[in-house]
């Protein structure tokens, strides 16, 4: 589906409305089409997902916000963007931080995932009255680096990495590490926490336990990192769990051992 049914679809039905007074996790799709066609769904959408998962006291509302925002940007799932970004609002993620996944996402999800994001989020904010005085200015004051840290990361990207891509190196120090994650509008625990889901949701097992790591540094506890894994199960699938699962257990553990 195009980004832009997605958005007439969302419009026309007011996702935005019925996400904030229901939760229903069938996005912009209304519950009798579901139960026209798969019953089961439908029961596991309001059973397990809504009145379960979403309650568990393992990862607060707000926060299983940001990493299903940031599963379904990373997978392209517009159907059911408009329903997560008002349940993310009504939990406390304010249009600041939301805009800021949105271009966070555009360097970990790709360019095209955030631009249909992009679009679907500027139905939902101006059915809320969010202007562009709530929203960070492109260029900002930034937060400080810590220049031990990331010294210590640009060395062993350049090892690994720059024989093959020297431009990669740049950008990822230049773009990335001194500009993007020091913007002050989204904490680096919850950018952190946008990261690793977008990893696992894309199934980037092999990125994980860096930014995990950094999670874990920013404030994340072992938890949450791992109650973020239980609840992208439903939103990434069981095999990207599973496939994250492992990679997550041996930073647990490497951790407790230092």
């Amino acid at each position: 589906m195009k980004p832009s049914t997605i958005l007439a679809l969302a419009l026309s039905m007011g996702a935005a409305d019925a996400a904030a007074q229901t939760g229903s996790q069938t996005g912009s799709l209304p519950p009798e089409d579901l139960h026209a066609v798969s019953p089961a769904l439908a029961r596991y959408a309001t059973d397990k997902l809504a009145n379960d998962v979403w309650k568990r006291p393992g990862l607060s509302r707000r926060d299983r916000s940001i990493v299903t925002i940031a599963a379904v940007v990373t997978r392209n799932q517009g159907i059911l963007l408009p329903e997560q970004l008002s349940l993310a609002l009504d939990s406390g993620v304010k249009p600041a931080e939301i805009s800021e996944m949105i271009t966070h996402l555009a360097f970990y999800a790709g360019w095209g995932n955030a631009m249909a994001a992009t679009a679907i989020a500027k139905a939902v904010f101006e059915a809320r009255g969010i202007g562009p005085d709530q929203l960070p200015k492109a260029v900002v004051d930034l937060l400080p680096l810590d220049e031990k840290a990331e010294a210590d990361r640009a060395a062993r990207v350049e090892q690994g990495t720059g024989p093959a891509s020297p431009g990669l190196v740049r950008d990822t120090t230049e773009v990335l590490f001194r500009d993007l994650w020091l913007r002050p509008d989204l904490a680096p625990r919850d950018r952190s926490l946008v990261t690793v889901s977008a990893l696992v949701a894309a199934g980037q097992v092999e990125q994980i336990p860096y930014h995990l790591n950094r999670a874990m540094d920013n404030g994340l506890t072992r938890a949450e990192a791992s109650e973020v894994i239980s609840h992208l199960a439903y939103y990434a699938g069981w095999p990207n769990a599973f496939s994250a699962a492992p990679v997550a257990r041996s930073v647990f553990e490497k951790r407790s051992a230092d």
